[in-house]
């Protein structure tokens, strides 16, 4: 098994502590959200983990050796931390034959993964001319190269348009349907609840989530139930009865705090109040994400007193 695996892992920049006693491991058969604000030790962890800064104390393996350790590390881990990293001058397929041969890998896998990424009918011209998206697909591209077991992303969707962003998400969950391990990092919750199975979530440099998503999302946001009603004095005496706390909104529909669609669903049934709409309103990654890292920005807005307050 081909897993990474990070122990009280710690690295300090002078008196800035950049990541702090971390232990974690993101394990094979799933995609792994990589979170935390700015500033949090996601970056630092991640070059941590590829050999590219040394830690101060701790460990940080792939399939329990480190990276400094593997011949031909293409063919272990493909990484994308920086979609500028191929020359300007090169062409597309030139960077990525230079990548395998450097690593022994076949002449052939280069047109295949620029056919996967979609750079096949581009690969000749060099990337100087390509759009941010366009040289994302070519770090991933890389990333792929070698036909690692394990995969690390740092924003890959950034600058891809909609159609790739939903390729992107999709080739994560095969990567992972495959076996493969897969860290991602991102900015993006909506992004990332779609396609992470487990969250590692950072807070200036330590660990503050290592959960599957849903149960990190049950545990930060109360479930809360809409209904909409043709008697709301009926259906306000009715959840008051059995101790639900409710509020009404502009356009006529209630909101129950702390409760459970089916609960509900029974009570006004029992109660013989009719019921125009009865839905659930499940919490969402970035309701849980805020919860948890309020505290934990390094930068932070400070809103203006003339301001609206948001709802």
């Amino acid at each position: 098994m081909t897993s990474i695996d990070v122990q009280d892992l710690t690295k300090e920049y002078g008196t800035t502590r950049a990541v702090d006693g971390l232990t974690f491991s993101v394990v094979p058969g799933r995609v792994t959200g990589f979170l935390g604000p700015n500033g949090a030790g996601k970056s630092t962890t991640m070059r941590l983990v590829l050999g590219l800064d040394r830690p101060t104390s701790g460990t940080a393996t792939l399939g329990g050796r480190p990276y400094a350790t593997l011949v031909e590390p293409l063919r272990h881990v493909g990484a994308l931390l920086e979609a500028q990293a191929a020359h300007g001058s090169r062409t597309a397929r030139d960077h990525l034959r230079t990548l395998a041969v450097s690593n022994r890998v076949a002449d052939r896998r280069v047109d295949e993964v620029l056919e996967e990424t979609g750079l096949a009918a581009v690969a000749r011209r060099r990337v100087k001319t390509y759009s941010l998206g366009m040289r994302q697909r070519l770090g991933i591209a890389a990333a792929l190269l070698g036909d690692p077991p394990v995969v690390m992303l740092d924003e890959p969707s950034n600058g891809l348009d909609p159609e790739g962003i939903i390729w992107i998400r999709e080739l994560m969950r095969r990567l992972a349907r495959e076996g493969r391990t897969v860290l991602v990092s991102s900015h993006l919750m909506n992004e990332t609840a779609s396609f992470a199975d487990h969250l590692v979530v950072l807070g200036r440099g330590r660990l503050l989530a290592d959960t599957p998503v849903r149960e990190f999302i049950d545990a930060r946001v109360q479930p809360r139930v809409r209904v909409r009603t043709s008697d709301g004095t009926a259906l306000r005496d009715a959840l008051a009865r059995h101790g639900y706390e409710a509020m009404e909104s502009e356009d006529g529909r209630w909101t129950v705090l702390h409760a459970r669609v089916e609960d509900i669903g029974r009570l006004v049934s029992d109660a013989s109040v009719p019921i125009l709409e009865l839905a659930a309103e499940e919490g969402t990654l970035e309701q849980a994400y805020l919860d948890l890292t309020a505290s934990e920005a390094e930068f932070t807005a400070k809103q203006s007193a003339s301001q609206p307050q948001e709802a």
